[in-house]
Formats: C-alpha cells, structure tokens, sequence
C-alpha cells in the first residue's frame, strides 16, 4: 500500500466511536488485507500522532432484503487506534 489513505478508508461516525474521542481511541475503517502495523504507520504519518495501541476485528456484512430479493453488504474491517496521552487527532475532534 503507497499512502496511508491506502490504508486508512475513512473515520467511523457513530456514537460509540465519538465516546472513545474522550480517552484517546479513534475508529476507522481500514483496508481488508491491512495489517496492525499498517494501520500504526499509516495514523502516525497521516495525522502526525504517537500511536500506542491498534486493535483490529472483522465486522461481517449485514443481510438486506428488498421484498423477495435478498442481498449482503460487504465484509469489512475496522480499527480502533489509541493514541499516546496528552495527544488528539484535531481533524476528527471537529466532527462532533
């Protein structure tokens, strides 16, 4: 992956994801093939923070139907990156 925007998808804007803002934990939805690693490098270069701890889970498409059709969202993976103390990340402060 060339960028850390390879990496890194976009934020995850819920409720649950802005409680974490408070203790240092930023979500994102990540690449699928992008490992803890990755993940680590891409945060720190794209918004300049020390990060301590990546956790990484497999979040399992929803079904949906539309009347008698049945379809399935994508698979996909999410990160929660907790940044070191004393440190944010200001471009997702402001989303609130």
């Amino acid at each position: 992956m060339k960028t850390p925007y390879d990496v890194i998808l976009e934020p995850v804007l819920s409720e649950k994801a802005y409680g974490g803002y408070a203790e240092g934990k930023y979500t994102f939805w990540v690449h699928p093939n992008a490992s803890r690693t990755a993940v680590k490098n891409a945060v720190q270069q794209a918004f300049k923070v020390k990060v301590v701890d990546v956790n990484v889970m497999n979040v399992r498409g929803k079904k949906k139907r539309m009347g008698r059709y049945e379809g399935k969202r994508a698979d996909r993976k999410k990160a929660v990156v907790t940044v070191a103390p004393g440190q944010k990340i200001e471009a997702l402060e402001g989303l609130i």
